[in-house]
Parts: C-alpha cells; sequence; structure tokens
C-alpha cells in the first residue's frame, strides 16, 4: 500500500517538475512564452514568475528525489528479505543432507566379501597387482 501510494506520487511529482521546467523563461523563450508564460511578468511583477517558479521547481525536484529514493529503498528491502529466507532454507537443507552423512560415517563398515575364516578375524586381502604392459613392438 505505502509503495503504491509513493509510485503514484513519484509519477505526480515528475509531472509537475516537467511543467514548471517547461515554464520558465530560458535565453530563447523557451515553452513558458508559447503558453502564454509572457503575461506572467505582468501578474506576478519583474521578478515574481521567476522566484515563484524557481521555488516550485526546488520543492518538486525536492519531492521527486526523495520519492525515488524511498522507492528504490523499499524495493532493495523486498531483496534483503528474499535473500534472508533463501539463506534460511540453504541452511535448513544443509542440516537435513548433513544428519544422513553423519549417521553413515557413524556406522561400522561390513565387508560382506571377505571370506570368513576359522581363526576368528579375516585377514586383510592384499590389493590386486595391476596387469604388466605389453611390450611395445619395434
Amino acid at each position: 500500500m505505502l509503495t503504491t501510494l509513493l509510485q503514484v506520487l513519484h509519477l505526480f511529482v515528475c509531472a509537475i517538475l516537467m511543467f514548471v521546467v517547461l515554464l520558465q523563461q530560458g535565453k530563447g523563450g523557451g515553452m513558458g512564452s508559447a503558453l502564454g508564460g509572457g503575461g506572467a511578468a505582468q501578474v506576478f511583477g519583474g521578478r515574481g514568475a521567476g522566484n515563484i517558479l524557481t521555488r516550485a521547481t526546488a520543492i518538486a525536484a525536492t519531492t521527486f528525489m526523495l520519492t525515488s529514493v524511498s522507492l528504490a529503498y523499499l524495493s532493495s528491502s523486498g531483496d534483503r528479505a528474499l535473500k534472508a529466507r533463501a539463506a534460511q532454507e540453504e541452511k535448513a537443507h544443509a542440516a537435513k543432507t548433513a544428519k544422513p552423512k553423519a549417521e553413515k560415517a557413524a556406522a561400522p563398515p561390513t565387508d560382506s566379501a571377505a571370506p570368513a575364516s576359522s581363526g576368528g578375524t579375516a585377514p586383510a586381502s592384499p590389493a590386486p597387482a595391476p596387469a604388466p604392459a605389453p611390450a611395445p613392438s619395434p
């Protein structure tokens, strides 16, 4: 709800800022004279229109920057929450996979392939020797 309100405010302020900047009279007259801004000097006085438009621009620009920073912060806070939840799930998954590995390591190894001997314990059978490599032909 807060994000939606900030987005609407941001778009409104953006439109106001564009309008106010275009109304200001530049060196060539700009859009201010085309939309009747030339008559504003008569209403507000010689410098009054410049001061009002300058103040409106400063207020709109400040509000635009504040809403931009707020929206960026709210957007990144959602990313932080998602990263925290993913890390928590990864830890839970690691704990589940570590438990069976620990049980396998604790169980004594059973060697069913070793033949039973009458002496009690079966001697360790040596590893088979590798086959000799064939001689290279000349």
